[in-house]
């Protein structure tokens, strides 16, 4: 079996939605608001757990489950929404990383971003 990729993953959600006709609801501001409740729903998971919970959430195969589950429902809504815009978001990616290595250099204290020079064109 090979390793899914993510173009092969966005055909089988653009197959898996065709064949139930719901391309009409994926629209941008539709994949976006559900992409925002399903990332809600990870975040419940953690809601009232100590960061020591947290860190271990996985070891409760139960739980490890919902946060599996939550994880794929955030990120086939996400390959979705850039599927519908033309997005790659492996490159989307790379050049925020790119971004934010130029904007928080190195040695800089953390949350503090570079200023940003007036002349550039970022």
């Amino acid at each position: 079996m090979t390793e899914p990729d993510v173009q092969g993953l966005q055909r089988r959600l653009a197959e898996f939605a065709a064949s139930r006709a719901w391309q009409p609801y994926h629209t941008p501001k539709n994949l976006a608001a559900a992409l925002s409740v399903e990332a809600a729903e990870l975040l419940e998971i953690f809601q009232w757990m100590t960061p020591d919970e947290a860190e271990r959430v996985m070891d409760d195969p139960e739980a490890a489950h919902r946060v599996a589950d939550e994880v794929a429902d955030v990120l086939a809504y996400l390959l979705q929404f850039c599927r519908v815009l033309g997005i790659d978001p492996l490159q989307a990616l790379s050049a925020k990383i790119d971004r934010n290595e130029r904007r928080f250099p190195v040695g800089r204290p953390p949350g503090r971003a570079a200023r940003p020079d007036r002349h550039s064109a970022e």
